[in-house]
Parts: C-alpha cells; structure tokens; sequence
C-alpha cells in the first residue's frame, strides 16, 4: 500500500473531479504503465478503481479524473463533496488491464464521458512516441466533455460526438469503428453500451478479436443479477477445506460465510484482485479481465463472479 496526499483539485468537465496525488514521504511513485489503474481506499471499507490519466514517464504524480456517478455506492460521492487538498489517501499500487498493443501499427480510441482517463495516458504515450492515433470522444454534452483542450492541443484526430448536439442523440457505431485498418487495434472505455455496440460491431465487421481492447468501470446490470441456480462444492487444497456454494451466492461469499477472507476489491470481476489458481475442475468464467485464451486454458478464475458447471471445483487456496 501506498500512503499518498491530495495536492489539487480541479474541476475538469461538469461532474468530474480531477485530483492530484503525490506521495506522502515525498518520495518517487511507482512507475506505470498507460491504461493502468489504481485501488483508492476510502473510509468505512470502500475500495474504487480509478484509472491514472497522466503520462506514464511522470514518477511524482497520479492524475485521477472520477465522475459522479448517479448510482454513487459511496465511492465518487465521498470524493466529490468530502475530499479535501491535504487530504491523505491509501492507495495500491497501479495494475495494468488495458494496455497499448505493441503490435498495433496505430490506435483507435473510443471513450464515452468519464472513459476518457485510462485512454488519456494512452494517448499521452502515442504522442510522446510518435505513433498514430485517433479518439473518438462520445459525450452527453459539451459541459460534460473532460480535458478536451489538452486533448486538441496534442494535434491528432480528435472526433468529439455530443449526444445533444445529434439528431439520433446517441454515437453511429459506424462511424467510430467502420474504416478501421488492417493492423489498427481498438480501444474502448465507457457506459456498457458503448462497449457492447463496439464489440458487436467490430466482431462483425471481421475486426480481430485480439485487436478490441476494453476496459469495463462496471459489470452489466444482468451479470451483476445473474449468480446461477446450480450448487456445487468449492475446495480449498491448501486449507483442505471444502465449502458449499449456494444458488444466490459467490465463491467469495461462500468463503467468506466460512471465515476465510481473501483478497478481493470490486466484487464485479472488473479489477484482477481476487485471481485465485484452479487445480481441478470445470469453470464458468464470468469476469471482464482474462483473455479468451485465459478463458480457455481455466488455470484461474475470479472468485467474485465466476462459478463452477462441474459439481466440485478445487483451487489453490
């Protein structure tokens, strides 16, 4: 854990807080990777995922843009109307689930509203290496649209799409993703929706699976609903514990009625913090982070969302 100190807080668009992080001891932060995020704990046992938005060369710094959410679970509401600078914040240290493709020969960017923070490391890194790029910028309204002057001031392909502004009101997907490029990856961040229309899009529009990039802030809300109605066995090698996992419970609840607690941090399968090794047995991946080809080998799961479709399910807890 890192113990860091507010030093700014800026208001970036309607509804979007920027703040500034630096280290408490004034010393060097740890380096990142553009895309990275950042666990942020907060007072009562809330943890929020927020993505840095700086450029990743920066070792003195975080750049945090939240938005505040309508459906706030305490997380962005607390940021918004109790944060203060001076305030001292525990946080980890960053992880990457939405890097750059190195393979890519260009990048193709798509954010909808507060999606623009991971995004904007990742164009900082384009800039500063000079490789291309474009953004599509999907916003509800000029108000609404975060850092658009830096954005601009890069010089690239900057498409701002304003919902208010549109007879349709909401983004063509066409538009966005219709004359991708043989070796152009695609990035995206935003509202469920954006993404889905994305990933269904460009799967039909024959554009490699490994070339569409996501990164998720929340799970869909039928995911989220959705905890299945078989039962079966979870087994703990290492304790040597075997547990029942019921019809409307997770793993990790299911632990966690049992007194084992281990890592965990959104409990949406969004975030990485609760991978635990599968041993023996049949998954059903429920999560937004592995790969498919993670997916298909099975030597891990998220035991936040994840199941069982066999009856007993070992892992190496």
């Amino acid at each position: 854990m890192i113990q860091v100190k507010v030093t700014q807080l800026t208001r970036e668009a309607e509804g979007i807080l920027g703040i500034e992080l630096r280290a408490a001891d004034g010393a060097t932060l740890v380096p990142f990777e553009p895309g990275a995020h950042i666990d942020v704990h907060l007072a009562g046992g809330l943890t929020r995922q927020y993505s840095l938005c700086n450029d990743a060369s920066e070792t003195d710094r975080y750049r945090l843009g939240v938005g505040l959410s309508a459906t706030s679970r305490g997380g962005s509401s607390y940021l918004h109307k109790s944060l203060r600078e001076g305030d001292m914040l525990t946080i980890s240290e960053p992880r990457t689930l939405f890097g750059l493709s190195r393979e890519a020969t260009s990048h193709r960017f798509i954010a909808g509203g507060i999606g623009i923070t991971p995004i904007l490391s990742m164009i900082r890194w384009c800039v500063r290496h000079g490789v291309p790029w474009q953004l599509h910028y999907c916003v509800r309204s000029r108000m609404c649209a975060a850092y658009l002057d830096e954005l601009c001031a890069f010089g690239g392909e900057v498409h701002l799409h304003v919902n208010d502004e549109s007879g349709s009101g909401v983004p063509d997907i066409q538009t966005l993703i219709g004359d991708v490029k043989p070796g152009e990856h695609v990035y995206c961040c935003g509202p469920g929706g954006l993404m889905d229309a994305v990933s269904h899009h460009g799967q039909q529009s024959g554009i490699p699976r490994e070339n569409l990039h996501f990164e998720r802030f929340t799970a869909s809300p039928v995911q989220v609903a959705d905890k299945s109605e078989r039962v079966f066995t979870i087994v703990l090698a290492r304790l040597g514990m075997r547990c029942v996992v019921e019809r409307n419970e997770s793993i990790l609840e299911s632990l966690e009625r049992h007194g084992v607690c281990p890592p965990f941090s959104c409990r949406e399968g969004l975030c990485r913090s609760c991978e635990v090794g599968v041993l023996s047995g049949e998954v059903e991946h429920r999560d937004y982070v592995l790969s498919e080809h993670e997916q298909m080998s099975s030597n891990s799961l998220m035991i936040c969302v994840s199941r069982a479709k066999s009856d007993e399910l070992v892992i190496d807890l």
